[in-house]
This record gives C-alpha cells, structure tokens and sequence, in this order.
C-alpha cells in the first residue's frame, strides 16, 4: 500500500513587501494620523473613508509610470468579469465619489482622507507593498487660493508632528510653466498634445531625478541618453543642444526669493501662453503665503519640483525634510521628500465629461514616522497596563475584582492568564508587557485586608544599578490596603510619568 504523503505545514511568514506592525507602532501611527487630522479639521476639512477595493475602469491608468491600467496594482476578475483592485492611492477614489455624489456635496467639497493603499511592485528596503497614506483634497475650487491654503495647511501638519521650522520645506511649482517651457525647446505642440509625448516623458522624468543624477547626468538623458555605472543605457529625449539649454535653464531658475524666481521663470517662457498662466499663478500663490506670514523658511518657489503622476495640470509642490541621516553605508544625506501633490482638474472630468478643479495633497505617514525615529523624535514606548498577579488560581475573582475596578478608575489594567505556578515567569509576562505596575495578593494579604504593590519602572532603574540585596531593601515594592489600592496605583503612574 502506498504511504500517504502528508501536507507540508504552511510556512509562518508575511508576504514578499507586506510586514507586520505591533502594538507600539500601531499606537504610534494612530498618534500622528491624530495629529494630523486635527489640523486638517482646524481647516474646515471633512472626514472621508471609501471601500478599499475599486473597479480598475475607476482607478483609471493614473499609477506613477505605468501604461496599463491593471500594471502595479492588485488586480481580479469578477464572477460578472469585471475587474476591481485594491486602491493604489486616496485620489483616484475620491474622484469617483465626488462623481456619484455631486449633487449631495456642497462645492467646493473639501475632505481628508487616511488609510492604507497598496501596490504591486518590486519590493525593496523600506520600500512596501502596503502602506498608509493620509490625504487632503479640495474638489470644486479654481482659484489657486486652494493650492496656497493645501501648502500652508502642510506646513502647518509637520510642525505639528513634531518636525520643527528649518528642518523642512514646502516646495511649489506649476506643470502649467514646464509645458510653457517644453513649448519654447520645441517638445510641446499646443494644436497636437500627444505630438512629442515620447520626448516629454523622458524630460520629465530626467528632470525629478536632478537630485540623484545630477546636472550632467540630466543632460545625458535630455539629449542622446546615459550609461549608468552598472553598464545599463538609458535612451534619452534626443534634445538638441539649444533645447536642452532651455530644459536646464528652467531647472536653474530658482534665486534667492520667491518674487525673482518667479521673473526669472517668465523670461524662459516668453512667448508661452501656458507658461504665462503659470507664471502668474505662482505670483498668486507666493503673494498669498507671504500675507499669512509663509515666508521661504518654510514655503518656496522651486522650478525642479514636477511630481510624477501624469494628471496634474497646474500648481504642484513637495515636503522635503532637510536634515541629515545615514544612510545604510554610513554616509550622510538628506532624508528627503515625505509629502506631495498639485492640481488635478481633470480627473473628474473621467467621470462626468465636464472639468471639475480639484487640488490635494498625500503624506506617506510610515516614511514621516521615519523621519521622526531618525531624529529621535518617536513617541516614547507605550506603557503597558497593570498587571494583576495571580498566586492562588481559587481567587482569581478577587483579582478580577481588583481589576474591574482599575479600569472602572480610568486604569488600564489585566489580569495574568497563564500558568499561575511560576511567580517569576508572571513578573517576566508583565516586563514583556512594558507593564509600570504589578499587583500582588497571596492569601495572607487577603486575610490581613493589604496588597504588594510593585513598581516595576523604579525596580528595572535600581537592578541596573544595585545588586540584589540592595534591591530588595528598596521601595520598589510596598504595601497598601487593599481599600486604597486604585489611588496608590494611579499615585505611583503619576511618579512614574
């Protein structure tokens, strides 16, 4: 008779770019996705949660450099054969609310948004298939007083979550002034859009990698193209050498303010329709920041910003954290860009036919975290909750008492579940726990009226520094009647803190 091979048991493992998050990183998110939404309310923000799932005909071909619709995200067919997928971003979502529910919202229509998103790409260091985003979007409003209040209202949320004034900047350009640029080099034909959309793509992204590449290397791929050290050539937009100049001086135009970027800017697109409404626009946005007391220490006028989606038609703009970190190899380098968006008004026009302007902004809350740990800005660990010992199971409904009135008091409080015959291994249960305080009756406290309690902070402090015997003539522990056992407790937490 043949032997039955058995089933492999399946392996204890997350998936190829998902991880695991814990109790004080979750607790941590939830501080500063808090945090966040404050402000966001404080601007007269309304909350918005959508189904994490969207039909791909909904979610459209808008994913950052990616030609099919279902490319880079988590994709399946419908017993009905229509095709839905985890949303890759809040954006396109709320494009389609706003659609199916214009009549009923007021316009402009102005909410926030948080939660996760995923894609499916290539994992990497850091780099995750599932990760949280936190949005902020005004849908209806055409003046550029929207985009000024969306970048005032982000500088405003970094310093909020604890990233002082000098250690970042909100960075501000106009797509409508690069198309005014790609017009004078000769890459953009107003009367033929898609004519040179091969060439613009590469300018554009040759353009968001000046930080990385630099100046020479986006030359390269402005004109013939560029080997990178691994041998790999990289086509480039075949500019002339004159246009490539026109290219590189946009992305030179920045000067020492907002006011004479801005007329170095109407210089290169002289003779651009486009690249004039641009360039007032930014005029408009500058003047409007600098009334509210923006000045460049916090926002600034930036021609290298472009962001890499495809749908924006005007103001885009950028958070960038400017201190340094090391990097894996040791070496230091700037932690970079944490927050982008711009204005997208035609992305609800897919829906409706008619152009709808809208303009928002996306925080990457885990890479804002990062940033946060790298300058030892984190919360601090997240206390434990009391814990309540067992040393005779039979009276486990005096303990349960004890508790129930702990978290009657406000206290978080439990009571230890496990195997009740080792005392040590319960101590060891509530220093896993981060627990501040444990509590401790045998039965004769429970005949004398009293309980042990234990603060389990002050004892860590003393036995890193005392031997034992000096340990145990502390008063880490102490007794208390079992009548004033909520006040000692909630005494001894406020000492710890």
């Amino acid at each position: 008779m043949a032997k039955v091979k058995k089933t492999p048991r399946p392996k204890a493992e997350t998936p190829k770019g998902f991880r695991d998050y814990f109790g004080a990183e979750v607790a941590e998110r939830k501080a500063m996705l808090d945090q966040i939404g404050a402000v966001y309310q404080l601007y007269g923000f309304e909350a918005l949660e959508t189904s994490a799932v969207e039909t791909v005909e909904a979610l459209g071909k808008f994913l950052p450099d990616v030609d099919r619709p279902n490319e880079g995200v988590f994709a399946w067919q419908e017993e009905d054969e229509d095709w839905v997928a985890l949303r890759y971003d809040l954006t396109a979502p709320l494009a389609r609310v706003y659609a199916q529910n214009r009549n009923e919202l007021p316009t402009p229509y102005r909410r926030y948004a948080m939660g996760p998103v995923w894609r499916n790409e290539k994992p990497g260091p850091g780099r995750f298939r599932q990760f949280y985003q936190c949005d902020a979007d005004t849908v209806g409003a055409p003046s550029v007083a929207a985009d000024a209040e969306i970048c005032a209202m982000l500088s405003d949320t970094l310093e909020a979550v604890g990233i002082p004034r000098g250690d970042y900047v909100v960075r501000i350009n106009n797509r409508k002034v690069l198309n005014g640029v790609m017009e004078v080099a000769g890459v953009l034909d107003p009367s033929d859009p898609d004519k040179f959309a091969h060439e613009r793509g590469i300018v554009l992204r040759a353009i968001d990698k000046l930080d990385r590449l630099g100046v020479d290397g986006v030359r390269a791929l402005l004109g013939a193209g560029r080997k990178d050290d691994s041998g790999d050539f990289t086509d480039g937009a075949g500019l002339s050498d004159a246009q490539a100049e026109v290219v590189m001086g946009f992305m030179s135009a920045k000067r020492e303010n907002g006011a004479v970027t801005v007329a170095r800017l109407a210089e290169l697109v002289e003779g651009s329709k486009v690249g004039a409404e641009g360039v007032a626009e930014l005029e408009t946005i500058a003047n409007l920041l600098n009334v509210q007391g923006y000045g460049p220490d916090r926002i600034e006028i930036d021609p290298s910003v472009v962001r890499g989606l495809g749908y924006y038609t005007g103001p885009v703009y950028e958070a960038e954290l400017t201190f340094e970190i090391l990097d894996e190899k040791g070496r230091k380098r700037q932690f970079g860009s944490v927050a982008g968006g711009g204005r997208y008004d035609d992305l609800v026009k897919r829906f409706t036919g008619q152009a709808v302007p809208a303009t928002g902004v996306s925080i990457g809350v885990d890479r804002l975290l990062a940033a946060l740990r790298a300058k030892g800005r984190g919360a601090a660990e997240t206390a434990g909750p009391v814990v309540v010992t067992v040393m005779d199971r039979d009276r486990m409904g005096d303990y349960q008492a004890m508790v129930a009135e702990l978290r009657q008091a406000g206290i978080r409080a439990e009571v230890y579940l496990g195997n009740p015959k080792n005392f040590g291994n319960q101590l060891k249960y509530a220093d896993k726990r981060c627990s501040p305080v444990a509590i401790i009756q045998g039965g004769d406290e429970h005949e004398r009226g009293v309980v042990q309690i234990k603060d389990l902070v002050l004892g860590a402090k003393i036995a890193e520094n005392a031997s034992l015997e000096e340990w145990k003539s502390q008063p880490a522990q102490r007794e208390i009647s079992r009548a004033d056992l909520v006040a000692e407790v909630r005494a001894m937490l406020g000492s710890q803190s």
